[in-house]
């Protein structure tokens, strides 16, 4: 019997509890033995997650070419997010390789002092994350530095390891050329600067209260009469590396500028790219050719200061693509996911709680967790945030923009809180202070999830979709006002 094509007796069924949570709980069991028992990439987790969702689909009576369909559609609403991390890619490289980068690092170590430490890290680390669009790079590079600084100073580790952390998932979650932003803007189907505009109402209250509480706290931290001579010694090697100069921030500002006036991102991305070429040639007295290839290779340089060596070495196009290996199996796996059915009866399930924006919003929140707590990683969480819930916000008109807000706090934000997930483990092992022991100084994360839920229950920034359902943003103007609850 050919099973890719289908009699019109033939019978397609959703799938039933027992066995949503069968794959589900299979689904965790791959990602947990690829990541945590065999240290496997994780885009090879997500692939043979394909052929548990594919056996599933086919115990339901779909054909192949159905199931394949579905796959396709799934990476197809997401080619703009790949697209994006490409042109990412270049931006970074030859930015690096055009001072800019190094610029924005330098201005931040100049404020450093003794008695602001917690909060120039914190700002620090968020200036270079928004440049960069990494927290790992950042935690890992700059936030480095800060913990060998702020051991200088005497600080507790767990609370330096707080402030950094909090800083490098400002520009995580925040940076247009964050990978995580990208992804969960195209699985919404949000615009990338409306999915950050929206999440400015939750990110922009919590990282000034966050800086407030590292300022203040500071001061009962830190000694005055500190020695900064670790920051001195990275300031007089990036001076040494490159060309330091106010005007090198230009780009930045006309990017997110451009950005700022809903341009479209992979032409202003792209456009910031060849800004950085010209910077390279110009203030950087780098060859016209070599410049150019930064934008695929990214920046080689070297320096007596190791975290810099680390930092600035990075970028270019080749650098993206795991990323952009990982972002086609995690769409192409919410694909499939969604073809059988398997979203719809969770969304069902969710729907007959969820019954107000306070609830919706919650449980998009523990979408997320419950995708870093048994997947493991950010992108699974930023799957499981936003589609098993988006189908809800459409049923109770409420703007998807609100929807990947929640997700992205739900599914980014809480990464680093699980020991055992990617972002635990990295933060864990590059600085040196266990999970358990940071946690308590995630100041800006647990921000952003309480100011979420309470615009939830409050109806704060809950905007109503234009007409029923979602409407793209490029094809209808969306309205602002606040949505009443659904209750």
């Amino acid at each position: 019997m050919d099973i890719t094509r289908k009699t019109p007796s033939a019978r397609v069924r959703l799938p039933n509890g027992a066995e949503v949570l069968g794959l589900l709980a299979a689904f965790i069991g791959v990602m947990y033995l690829f990541l945590n028992v065999w240290a496997l990439p994780i885009q090879l987790a997500l692939f043979v997650s394909w052929f548990l969702v594919i056996g599933l689909g086919i115990r339901l009576g779909l054909g192949y070419e159905s199931i394949q369909k579905g796959l396709l559609n799934g990476i197809h609403n997401g080619m703009e997010a790949v697209l994006v991390l490409i042109t990412v890619g270049a931006l970074i490289g030859t930015w690096i390789a055009g001072g800019i980068v190094p610029s924005i690092i330098y201005y931040g170590l100049s404020v450093m002092s003794p008695s602001i430490f917690l909060f120039a890290a914190f700002i620090i680390c968020a200036l270079t994350s928004l440049a960069t669009g990494t927290s790992f790079g950042t935690a890992g590079t700059a936030g480095i530095a800060m913990m060998g600084i702020g051991h200088s100073f005497g600080i507790p580790m767990p609370l330096v390891a707080g402030a950094v952390i909090s800083g490098a998932y400002v520009g995580d979650k925040l940076s247009p050329l964050s990978d995580t932003t990208v992804m969960t803007a195209s699985l919404c189907r949000v615009d990338l600067i409306d999915h950050i505009k929206s999440m400015l109402y939750v990110s922009a209250p919590s990282a000034l209260i966050a800086s407030l509480l590292f300022l203040g706290v500071g001061y009962f931290y830190v000694d005055g009469a500190a020695d900064t001579s670790r920051a001195d010694a990275a300031m007089v090697a990036l001076a040494e590396q490159f060309n330091i100069g106010w005007y090198l921030l230009l780009p930045t500002v006309a990017v997110i500028a451009l950005l700022a006036m809903r341009k479209p991102s992979i032409p202003v991305i792209s456009f910031g790219a060849v800004l950085g070429i010209v910077c390279a040639v110009l203030f950087q007295d780098m060859a016209a050719l070599d410049a150019v290839n930064t934008a695929y290779f990214g920046n080689a340089m070297s320096s007596e200061v190791d975290f810099l060596n680390t930092l600035l070495n990075r970028g270019g196009i080749e650098s993206m693509f795991g990323v952009i290996a990982l972002v086609l199996f995690a769409l192409g796996l919410g694909g499939l996911m969604d073809k059988i059915g398997v979203l719809t009866v969770i969304c069902n399930g969710f729907l007959s709680w969820a019954s107000n924006a306070g609830r919706l919003t919650l449980s998009t929140l523990l979408g997320g967790f419950f995708g870093n707590f048994f997947g493991g990683a950010a992108y699974v969480s930023l799957i499981t945030a936003s589609t098993i819930t988006e189908k809800n916000y459409d049923k109770q008109g409420i703007d998807r923009r609100v929807l990947s807000r929640n997700a992205e706090a739900g599914g980014t934000v809480t990464t680093p809180m699980v020991p055992w997930s990617d972002g635990g483990v990295f933060m864990a092992t590059t600085l040196g202070v266990g999970t358990l022991s940071y946690l308590p100084f995630l100041w800006f994360h647990f921000l952003v999830l309480i100011i979420s839920l309470i615009y939830g229950y409050a109806n704060i920034a809950i905007w109503r979709a234009g007409g029923h359902g979602s409407v793209p943003a490029d094809e209808s103007e969306q309205s602002l006002a606040p949505a009443k609850s659904a209750s």
